[in-house]
């Protein structure tokens, strides 16, 4: 296959999975909504709406109620994963092959894929002509060039007026999209996104085949075909790590204890994007869902807003100096402010400050994170739980010290001791037991970031990385092969397949600043080389 090609799929399924897909579940939240539905599971519930997607699914029936408006279907697009992800059998009366039968799970909209969300807005949503004709051009394409494309590559003559016919549809329904659609064109060619993307776009059926032709299949990777979509991807990437290409003979991907895991594809001395001297200190950064970064500048009161090669994008003035900063959704951030103890939360896209959000108790100084959709950040003693949509604090939970680096996964909050108390602990509160927990290690953890697999990577005062598995019961030390002595560890992007982290570039730094900037900015790709655990 074509470089060019394979840049041209991944450029295509870029498109689908960062705009496509928040674009359709934001279509489908703003329809049901509009109809006065409380959420999708009422929505689904809804008997018109059961009744539809149940014929979409099940053919030569006719229903014991509202046998008028059964409909024969040529074809069933929904599927039969998509229908058990949507529906469950209700126990009480009802015939069989009736939608009289059927109940909505509480699945979520995050939770649709590109596919389904579409399918639903198509046949079950009151859209205009234009925007009905706009999402059934979407999910055609999506099928002819991504979902079936067993080659994971799209011809330079296919290429050009595909990507018009996108943008036309894509802009019929959300204006605003324009400028996140040049970006994702201009962008390199990701082997590890390549890689995690295919494994969302390709039909479960034309996965199989494709790893039929170029994997050594066993009985693990057969299983696979009854599992439900949201297990497929994970699965594929774990039966990744430990296959053999027929084609070249060596091994896709390696994982493990004493196995490389992760290998940095670039360094970004952000000098360039940054400036250089006192004004230059970086206190936070985050990575949003696209790639882009946001950083923090405290002494140039901006958030910097670059691509993931260095290259500027713009800047947002601020009435203040950010201090850390958490990604919202795909456009938006929440920024502390130096000794505020106000919440502001910014789009990127449009540059433009949301709202701000008081929260008495709150200390700037410590972080702030998300967890459930909802906004994490601590106190004297206290992390609060904010909902950024209505700006209360729905939760207050009781720690056992001043919480630093706040960082969430799942249902669970980690957080450091002040570093000034030398601290050697690092603490996680579950959500779901409300239960506290700590861990001892050989000096005090500065900064922790987890994977997809629940375990985390906590960097300490000392400059080595400990692994510590998603049980917590013990940790190991990895070897950072190549890196230079970390200052911080930011976050893991899992969409990305991207660690990133932060260092020291001392050559431009005042020494009076030394201590507390980080100006070397690394990504580091997943499962080739370089961090070990």
């Amino acid at each position: 296959m074509d470089k060019e090609d394979k840049r041209r799929y991944f450029i295509v399924g870029s498109v689908y999975l960062e705009v496509v897909t928040p674009l359709f579940q934001h279509k489908l939240e703003e329809n049901y909504k509009g109809h006065n539905f409380g959420c999708l599971k009422d929505f689904l519930d809804e008997k018109a709406v059961v009744h539809i997607l149940f014929h979409l699914r099940h053919r030569h029936t006719k229903c014991c109620t509202d046998s008028v408006n059964c409909t024969e279907h040529r074809s069933l697009p929904l599927n039969h994963h998509q229908w058990k992800q949507l529906y469950a059998e209700n126990p009480g009366p009802g015939k069989q092959n009736c939608f009289c039968k059927y109940i909505a799970k509480s699945v979520k909209l995050k939770h649709l894929d590109v596919s389904l969300c579409g399918l639903i807005l198509f046949n079950c949503c009151n859209l205009g002509k234009l925007e009905q004709e706009a999402v059934n051009i979407l999910r055609r394409n999506k099928n002819d060039y991504l979902s079936h494309n067993t080659t994971c590559g799209i011809a330079k003559d296919e290429y050009g007026p595909l990507m018009d016919e996108l943008q036309t549809n894509i802009l019929q329904l959300d204006q605003t999209k324009e400028d996140e659609l040049i970006r994702i064109h201009n962008r390199p060619l990701d082997d590890a996104l390549f890689i995690k993307y295919v494994t969302y776009l390709l039909d479960n059926h034309e996965m199989l085949e494709r790893f039929e032709t170029k994997i050594e299949l066993n009985t693990e990777m057969l299983e696979t075909m009854v599992m439900l979509d949201d297990e497929l991807p994970a699965k594929i990437e774990e039966f990744m790590q430990t296959q053999t290409c027929k084609q070249c003979g060596e091994k896709v991907g390696e994982q493990g204890i004493g196995k490389p895991i992760f290998t940095r594809p670039h360094q970004i001395d952000l000098k360039s994007v940054v400036c250089n001297g006192l004004s230059a200190y970086v206190s936070d950064i985050v990575m949003m869902n696209d790639g882009r970064l946001v950083i923090c500048l405290p002494y140039q009161c901006t958030l910097q807003i670059c691509n993931d090669d260095g290259s500027k994008e713009d800047r947002i003035h601020m009435n203040g100096n950010p201090f850390h900063v958490t990604v919202v959704n795909n456009v938006s951030v929440a920024v502390t402010m130096h000794y505020s103890k106000s919440i502001e939360i910014f789009d990127i896209d449009n540059r433009t400050k949301i709202k701000s959000i008081l929260v008495p108790g709150m200390c700037w100084l410590r972080g702030i994170t998300t967890i459930n959709n909802k906004l994490v950040v601590g106190g004297d003693y206290t992390v609060q739980i904010v909902d950024y949509q209505t700006g209360e604090v729905v939760q207050r939970i009781k720690t056992e010290c001043d919480p630093y680096k706040l960082h969430c996964t799942g249902e669970i909050i980690f957080y450091c001791d002040d570093y000034l108390n030398s601290n050697k602990k690092l603490h996680f509160y579950r959500y779901t037991d409300d239960s506290h927990h700590t861990m001892s290690f050989e000096s005090p953890p500065i900064s922790v970031t987890t994977l997809n697999d629940g375990s985390a990577y906590v960097l300490l005062t000392d400059g080595s990385i400990d692994h510590v598995p998603s049980d917590g019961k013990q940790y190991n030390t990895v070897t950072t092969n190549g890196l230079q002595k970390l200052k911080r560890l930011v976050l893991y992007k899992s969409n990305q397949g991207k660690l990133v982290t932060l260092g020291d570039s001392p050559e431009c730094l005042m020494s009076s600043m030394r201590k507390h900037s980080f100006l070397n900015f690394s990504f580091l790709n997943e499962n080739i080389v370089s961090l070990v655990r």
